[in-house]
């Protein structure tokens, strides 16, 4: 039989939260790390540049309830951006130079969404605590 102690909507509720937050925690040092790497290039020439990494959510069961883990970071795919600079030292036989696949609005707007959802997990974990102290001040009169 389960311990009562571990399956209360309290724990799960903060367990629910907690790797919410270190989810959205991981996603916003992704996303810091791409916005620094944006105009970087590679060091040689016609090599490639940083590539923008995304990261990948999974669900897992918590006491019942769905919560979130990051399973993985995955490299972006999509085509670099080109642009005409021969003096360049990464340029290539042509003249081209790899430019990393980062779009910084992009990146700013997915931070503030990491952000209010860290900022929202952090509510969860604050009114799950508020109610234990409320519900032992009821049992205390």
């Amino acid at each position: 039989m389960p311990d009562p102690v571990n399956v209360t909507p309290r724990n799960t509720a903060m367990a629910v939260a907690s790797g919410a937050l270190k989810a959205q925690q991981s996603r916003m040092r992704i996303i810091a790390e791409n916005i620094a790497n944006a105009q970087s290039t590679a060091n040689v020439a016609g090599g490639e540049p940083y590539r923008r990494q995304t990261p990948i959510f999974q669900a897992r069961n918590v006491n019942g309830a769905t919560g979130v883990v990051l399973a993985e970071v995955r490299p972006d795919q999509s085509p670099f951006r080109v642009e005409y600079d021969p003096s360049h030292p990464a340029a290539n036989a042509e003249g081209y130079v790899q430019r990393p696949n980062v779009d910084t609005l992009i990146e700013a707007m997915d931070m503030r969404e990491a952000q209010r959802a860290y900022e929202a997990n952090l509510n969860v974990i604050e009114t799950a605590r508020n109610m234990e102290a409320r519900t032992l001040d009821i049992i205390k009169k």
